[in-house]
């Protein structure tokens, strides 16, 4: 099948699901990387005005907001932008000091992947609307996601997309030029890249997910990512089902 093609097998699966559940709509964060910018682009196209977006910067860097606003305004995409870096420091504050011990650096920064999870499912409830998640192929099976944060979501659109056809997707659908030419990052810290993070590159995760050849090292990096994020994919554990006598 095309990309092409199977884009549109994703639109009409957002206006089915919708039509199906009975909700008002669906409501995603925006936060300037191509992942969001793409999902957004599809639900737009699937449901129209149906769809809310909520820009979220949480101390991070100016350019986020900028370019998610760009795309949205472009496309005329209903949005509202909801600064949560008050809150952000207050409750970290608030943790550091009730607990005595200054939070890790991991530890803080997920605090803002699920603030802004809380912001949506809040605003989204609110609308009676389903929280859109945009997670990849790429990042679900390396795990590349904060578990109740951007993994805390009602639907996944494009999970079965390698990062290399979101990006073709993309520019496919018009994705703005900012976003499409930025290095994939959260967002968290200064100069935080994905690829940083991960210890290899999303082409390599590519080639590994679709069966090409790739170095030993790639593999043994992705298979490691894969079996130590295993806990967020996974059922939650719980004990034998109570035999009542």
């Amino acid at each position: 099948m095309k990309l092409e093609d199977y884009l549109k097998e994703i639109e009409t699966f957002l206006k089915d699901y919708l039509d199906k559940t009975k909700m008002s709509g669906y409501i995603l964060g925006v936060s300037g990387g191509i992942d969001s910018a793409l999902v957004a682009m599809l639900a737009h196209r699937a449901v129209k005005d149906k769809l809310y977006c909520l820009v979220l910067p949480c101390d991070s860097n100016s350019n986020d907001e900028k370019d998610a606003v760009e795309l949205l305004e472009k496309y005329h995409i209903a949005y509202s932008t909801i600064n949560l870096t008050d809150t952000y420091v207050k409750m970290v504050k608030d943790m550091e000091k009730a607990y005595g011990h200054e939070l890790t650096p991991l530890a803080r920064n997920n605090v803002k992947v699920r603030l802004r999870m809380v912001t949506l499912y809040a605003i989204g409830q609110t609308r009676n609307s389903l929280v859109l998640g945009t997670d990849n192929w790429d990042e679900s099976y390396t795990g590349y996601f904060t578990k109740y944060g951007d993994g805390g979501v009602d639907l996944l659109p494009i999970i079965h997309l390698t990062k290399g056809e979101v990006f073709a997707a993309s520019k496919l659908l018009g994705v703005t030029e900012t976003i499409l030419k930025r290095k994939p990052s959260a967002g968290l810290f200064i100069d935080q890249t994905d690829e940083g993070e991960l210890g290899v590159t999303y082409k390599e995760i590519d080639d590994y997910l679709l069966g090409h050849e790739v170095s030993e090292s790639a593999k043994e990096r992705i298979e490691h990512l894969h079996k130590v994020s295993a806990h967020k994919r996974d059922e939650l554990p719980r004990p034998k089902q109570f035999n009542r006598d």
